[in-house]
């Protein structure tokens, strides 16, 4: 049960470590202005279908990418 359970903190804490390096080896924080318009908007929409960036942060980033600043 120990085992199992250092084992699943490795691996949470492994896919925590490379999913920051992959967004910020990637184009860094969706809707940034990094890219265009619609690649930040699919960026945006899957950080938020993953749960990565919350309601609140979706809408304001999603905002800032159209220009509604």
């Amino acid at each position: 049960m120990k085992r199992m359970i250092v084992l699943s903190s490795v691996a949470l804490s492994t896919m925590l470590l490379l999913s920051g390096c992959l967004v910020i080896g990637n184009r860094g924080v969706p809707g940034n202005g990094s890219g265009t318009v619609g690649q930040q908007l699919i960026d945006l929409q899957k950080a938020h279908s993953t749960g990565v960036i919350t309601d609140a942060e979706y809408q304001t980033l999603k905002a800032k990418a159209l220009g509604n600043k």
